[in-house]
């Protein structure tokens, strides 16, 4: 199992998981129970119950590079482009606009 740390303006936002079933993420609790807090995005409204998918989530999966960029993501760090998870927590610590993703150790 993988597991990153999704951020909104470098406040945990919540929880995005990859296992033998496929993808989830499920929203902090402490997150969703602010006033006015804004989702991760239209696609993915603040809910208690986590959302489960077989692919990546399109959100998320668009926040990866394309192009020439990801060509030199691969490269450097020998990356597979089927890996969509890899490759957003490799490449989307610092990205344009106000996610960003963090690597969770999974013990």
């Amino acid at each position: 199992m993988r597991k990153a740390a999704i951020k909104i303006d470098s406040q945990l936002a919540g929880w995005l998981t990859q296992d033998e079933y496929g993808y989830h993420f499920v929203y902090d609790m402490g997150y969703s129970a602010q006033p006015d807090v804004r989702p991760v995005s239209l696609t993915l409204p603040i809910q208690e119950a986590p959302y489960t998918s077989k692919i990546l989530f399109p959100f998320f999966d668009g926040l990866i590079p394309e192009g020439w960029l990801l060509e030199i993501a691969q490269k450097n760090w020998k990356l597979n482009p089927r890996d969509r998870m890899g490759l957003l927590m490799t490449c989307c610590r610092d990205c344009i606009g106000n996610v960003s993703v963090e690597e969770v150790s999974v013990d």
